[in-house]
């Protein structure tokens, strides 16, 4: 018998899926003359900035799933995983990730990361957060719609606003700049991650 009131999704489930899918369509618009494209992240092309999201959701069936550490999983997702065909291994990762978050009980489980253990759930967030500064990102370097919906820019911001002065402290980030008057949600976002928008 079907239930005629089934559970609503959690809703960092609906926006991993959203950041996952906004990606990957610009993953999928990356002319093969682009690949080598600069990005705002100045360090990296545009396969560096793919390859480290490809890298950061092919961790996640080790560390929700599986319960690993990054000793235990060791070089085996070192290096580079975008091989010949990065449209593909990004979404062979999106999928798996998504699949992984979306099992029974993968938001309540604690994840072993490289700087501490972390609630799966916020491990989720931290994601779908990175994967709409990065769409931004990648848009701005292959030349599509920057705009990035705002569900998901309310989202990031809530999750940066917190952390905002330690960002550049990791040394992945550039140094906050102060958003324009009346700057909106995403000119807000992406100032706070060191962005000239």
């Amino acid at each position: 018998m079907t239930d005629p009131y089934p559970a609503e999704p959690n809703p960092i489930l609906s926006r991993q899926a959203e950041a996952l899918d906004l990606f990957g369509r610009r993953v999928h618009a990356v002319r093969d003359d682009q690949w080598d494209a600069p990005t705002p992240c100045t360090a990296w092309s545009v396969r560096d900035l793919v390859g480290h999201l490809v890298s950061e959701q092919a961790w996640v069936p080790a560390l929700v799933r599986d319960g690993g550490t990054v000793d235990s999983v060791g070089g085996a997702l070192a290096g580079d995983l975008l091989g010949p065909d990065p449209v593909a291994a990004w979404d062979t990762v999106a999928d798996a990730s998504r699949a992984v978050f979306a099992e029974p009980g993968a938001l309540d489980r604690t994840v072993h990361l490289s700087f501490g253990d972390m609630q799966a759930a916020d491990y989720c967030a931290q994601l779908v957060t990175d994967l709409t500064v990065h769409t931004w990102d990648l848009s701005r370097a292959i030349g599509a719609d920057e705009q990035l919906p705002g569900d998901l820019l309310t989202f990031a911001v809530r999750e940066v606003t917190p952390h905002a002065a330690e960002l550049e402290k990791s040394g992945l980030f550039a140094a906050p700049e102060e958003p324009p008057p009346g700057a909106d949600v995403q000119t807000k976002l992406l100032c706070l991650v060191g962005r000239r928008p």
